[in-house]
């Protein structure tokens, strides 16, 4: 008997974030670079009355200054994000995508005086929330630890570096991941969800 390999649209949030981004980045790039740096990057600058001011705090996630810098993001989220959607659920999973692009968002622009673009601090979100599969209450798990060593601490000394990237947003990511993380933010096997399933 033969078998059929159907592609399937298995993780709809990681799936539509990264197509969205795409998308962006595609348009941006054909219109002249103008939509991403305009609709999709949380700027320094707040307009209290302006709607834009207000979707750029969370839009900022799907907006990338290249396509290197596109792939490098997603590759991270295309192989992390499939498990935690497992895990977590879809609905969890996007409100953690949210929180975590509003978080950023809102502090970039608050504290400084640079625009953030990308979808880096999801990526550390992720990273730190992957490390928590197994986490059990009580525990502290080592592959918590040794991620928080590498990849942290090496963004905390990269933060006195003026290279262009905010490592500002990667740490906020990273800590975004670890309350979820330690939250079981919607996992089986215990913990509140942040999106109830109706019974």
């Amino acid at each position: 008997m033969s078998i059929r390999w159907i592609p399937t649209y298995n993780a709809p949030v990681v799936l539509t974030f990264a197509l969205l981004a795409f998308l962006v980045h595609v348009i941006s790039a054909w219109s002249g670079g103008d939509l991403a740096p305009g609709y999709f990057a949380a700027l320094p600058t707040f307009d209290y009355t302006s709607f834009w001011s207000w979707f750029r705090l969370v839009s900022h996630a799907l907006g990338h200054k290249d396509m290197a810098h596109l792939a490098s993001n997603f590759s991270v989220i295309l192989l992390i994000g499939p498990i935690l959607e497992e895990k977590y659920g879809s609905r969890n999973l996007l409100v953690m995508v949210l929180v975590t692009a509003l978080v950023t968002g809102v502090l970039n622009t608050v504290f400084f005086n640079t625009g953030l673009m990308g979808a880096s601090g999801v990526v550390f979100m992720m990273i730190l929330l992957g490390s928590f599969t197994n986490h059990k209450p009580g525990e502290i798990p080592l592959t918590f630890l040794l991620v928080v060593g590498l990849y942290l601490a090496g963004e905390v000394t990269a933060a006195f570096k003026d290279d262009g990237v905010s490592q500002f947003a990667h740490i906020l990511g990273g800590l975004c991941g670890t309350v979820f993380g330690f939250g079981k933010a919607g996992g089986k096997g215990g913990g509140k969800m942040l999106v109830r399933k109706r019974k």
